[in-house]
């Protein structure tokens, strides 16, 4: 069994070694330019599901309409503090969040969809919150232990857009 830790003057050395790096030290096990342009596509998904959130809260209209559209708006906040964590994690690694609108929904995983019927609404809902969680699900794999930070992330982004599905899905089947 190899030693738990370096010895402690190996590790005040190490940490003393490329200080202009932050957080990313020697030890990091992932792709670093990688990882930020996975965390761009992933905050241009964000950005996008936010715009198609709010639209959608404000265009919501019919005999559910009012308490579906309270779902999309905090669907939408909810995607915003997931932009901002990923944001935040490129900034972390070094890297610059691209939040450039001309190119977002280019880039995102999801798509920008509105319509004038609130089940349609729901269902390109529900079809982005299932790329989502495609997606992050690959990302999370593919990270491995090689960043386990931006896989904690990743992980509890993922968390939120299960249950985004799932309130999407009792939406739908309930508009049935």
């Amino acid at each position: 069994m190899s030693e738990f830790l370096s010895d402690v003057e190996t590790l005040r050395a190490k940490a003393r070694q490329q200080m202009d790096k932050g957080p990313v030290t020697a030890a990091y096990g992932a792709d670093l330019e990688r990882v930020v342009e996975v965390l761009n596509t992933a905050l241009a998904t964000e950005i996008v599901c936010v715009l198609r959130y709010r639209q959608h809260h404000f265009a919501a209209k019919g005999v559910h309409g009012e308490t579906v559209a309270e779902e999309f708006l905090v669907h939408s906040n909810e995607e915003q503090e997931h932009a901002d964590k990923l944001a935040a994690r490129i900034t972390q690694l070094g890297g610059v969040p691209d939040f450039d609108p001309s190119t977002a929904a280019g880039r995102a995983h999801s798509q920008y969809a509105t319509s004038s019927d609130l089940t349609e609404m729901i269902r390109e809902n529900l079809v982005a919150e299932r790329i989502a969680i495609q997606a992050y699900t690959e990302i999370i794999g593919w990270l491995g232990d090689g960043d386990p930070t931006t896989r904690r992330v990743i992980e509890d982004i993922l968390s939120v857009e299960e249950e985004h599905a799932d309130d999407m899905l009792g939406f739908l089947e309930k508009s049935s």
